[in-house]
């Protein structure tokens, strides 16, 4: 899908938009840091192991208080019948029973051999005949904390792991045999189960055999809710939901705090680049780099190319400045011309002023050619791919090229090359955009020595660097136009080269194109001892590598 545009046709940009006290990236933040920590609480609140070993430790206690009453109620409460076999005796019986059940606070029963009910602890007889049916003990849900309470109980009772256990009914202990434990009980064996209430609780109930001398003579059944297992439970959910409760205050802090030391730099920062988009005034990045994380580079980065993007737009406003007004002298110059041309009826005038035209036509050439030069310069160095260039080599082969082509009776000055052959003279360039540098300096210093003279060039590897002076014998550079000279569109020539010749760009393209391969290029006069200048020198400085040194011809 493309991104939308405006009618120049140019993508549409996002803007940066608020996003209010909290923004997205602090919520994500959050959530990833908070998940995390409710998952661990929510495992730990359910507490099956612990719960398990709450539920075996009730049907061990109540198995150890059954066998003991049932051991109490076969020693103390057996008469014999009118057969003379051993029997229960009910009145014996609900003596002990009252007296050992009042302690331990269970329900008990007691069932005959047949599996019928004879004693329930909880069917209590008043004085005026009726019946009143008490219930299991239970935990005291009044007081403020009710409310919490049974909200608790409503969450954690009816968590699934109680649906395993069958569902408890009092019409079930009506009859011994109606249940598994009852059943083994009458067997002669104990037995234990765990049941559910309606409302979530648990019942813990155990049956064991009233035995005489291994005879069975019913069967002692204990029954217990799960209120203070339940009650244990709750204070150690207690215990974690309140240290959940710190440690999410501390995470969610810490969170906002790690949110805003990412999300309001990374604002910060987005707000700078977006003004800088929209071309405001020149905006300063926030410098974000003595925090020394990502945010730092990343602040570094932005204020580079900030700061490079800046530099670059101002080289192109004062480029095209420069540009217009060059081409602006030669049109006015042209256009004069071809004007005048037009209204002059003497031939030879007509000639001259066609000549000048030529001349003014072919500058523009030069200029454009220059110009359009100049400005795929910087696309041309970013594409191209540095490699080893053998500075001795090269200057060694413009030299040749030059004698080659001078003719013998040429007055123009001569080219001399001072170089150590063993010396490493090797740099990473871009050998085209090299050479070009070492003929623009050679032509420049052609142009400004005088007749006969003489062009020195002289390479040199010092403290890692290769160093190559170009002299001539000319007559300098005007005091304090030392760096003058390198900017684009200079204008002072020699008074003997005509007007035009060339663009003044060329030692503005050499600087560039050092500077890009991180090295210098600067000039200075050279001086007598009386301190008369000789002569200019044009001096550029190589970071060199280390490449295997050959052995070359030095042209004389």
């Amino acid at each position: 899908m493309s991104s939308p545009a405006d009618p120049t046709g140019v993508p549409a940009v996002p803007r940066v938009t608020s996003r209010g006290l909290i923004s997205p990236l602090t919520l994500r933040i959050l959530a990833v840091n908070v998940m995390a920590l409710v998952l661990l609480a929510v495992g730990l609140l359910f507490l099956d192991r612990y719960q398990l070993t709450l539920v075996n430790s009730e049907l061990g206690n109540l198995r150890v208080d059954a066998e003991v009453i049932a051991g109490a109620v076969g020693l103390g409460a057996v008469e014999n019948d009118d057969a003379d076999m051993p029997v229960l005796s009910l009145e014996a019986s609900r003596t002990i029973l009252q007296r050992l059940i009042r302690p331990v606070r269970v329900r008990a029963q007691m069932f005959g051999t047949d599996g019928q009910l004879m004693l329930d602890s909880s069917l209590t007889i008043q004085p005026d005949g009726q019946v009143s049916v008490l219930s299991l003990p239970d935990s005291d849900n009044t007081g403020p904390l009710s409310l919490l309470t049974t909200i608790y109980d409503w969450i954690f009772n009816s968590l699934p792991r109680r649906d395993a256990y069958p569902l408890y009914h009092s019409a079930l202990l009506m009859n011994a045999g109606n249940l598994a434990e009852g059943a083994r009980a009458l067997m002669g064996d104990s037995a234990s189960a765990v049941y559910r209430t309606p409302d979530g609780r648990l019942v813990f109930n155990v049956a064991v055999p009233i035995q005489n001398y291994r005879q069975v003579l019913g069967v002692l059944m204990l029954s217990h809710n799960s209120s203070e297992s339940d009650e244990a439970l709750r204070r150690v959910r207690l215990n974690i939901l309140l240290i959940f409760m710190g440690c999410l205050g501390v995470t969610v802090l810490l969170s906002l705090y790690l949110a805003g030391t990412i999300a309001r730099p990374i604002r910060l920062l987005a707000v700078a680049a977006e003004n800088t988009r929209l071309g405001k005034e020149r905006q300063t990045i926030p410098d974000f780099t003595r925090r020394g994380d990502e945010i730092g580079d990343l602040s570094a980065a932005l204020r580079a190319m900030t700061d490079a993007l800046w530099q670059r737009l101002e080289a192109i406003e004062r480029f095209a400045a420069d540009v217009a007004h060059e081409i602006k002298n030669p049109l006015t110059s042209l256009r004069s011309a071809v004007e005048t041309a037009a209204r002059v009826q003497d031939p030879a005038r007509q000639k001259q002023l066609l000549s000048i035209v030529l001349h003014d036509v072919k500058r523009l050439d030069r200029l454009i050619t220059d110009i359009s030069g100049a400005s795929r310069l910087d696309a041309e160095l970013a594409r191209a791919e540095p490699e080893p260039v053998d500075i001795g080599g090269l200057l060694t082969a413009l030299v040749e090229v030059h004698h080659a082509t001078r003719e013998p009776d040429d007055a123009s000055p001569a080219l001399t090359l001072e170089i150590d052959p063993t010396a490493g003279l090797s740099v990473i360039a871009i050998e085209d955009r090299l050479m070009q540098v070492f003929q623009n300096l050679i032509a420049n210093a052609l142009s400004f020595s005088p007749p006969g003279g003489t062009i020195r060039i002289v390479v040199v590897r010092v403290a890692g660097q290769v160093r190559v002076a170009i002299e001539d014998d000319g007559p300098g550079i005007p005091d304090g136009k030392e760096e003058a000279i390198f900017e684009r569109f200079y204008t002072e020539r020699p008074s003997a080269e005509t007007f035009g010749t060339h663009s003044g760009l060329g030692l503005s393209i050499s600087r560039q194109i050092v500077i890009a391969h991180r090295g210098q290029l600067r000039a200075e006069n050279r001086l007598d001892q009386d301190g008369h200048v000789l002569g200019a020198r044009f001096t550029v400085t190589l970071p060199a590598v280390n490449m295997p040194s050959r052995p070359r011809r030095v042209p004389s």
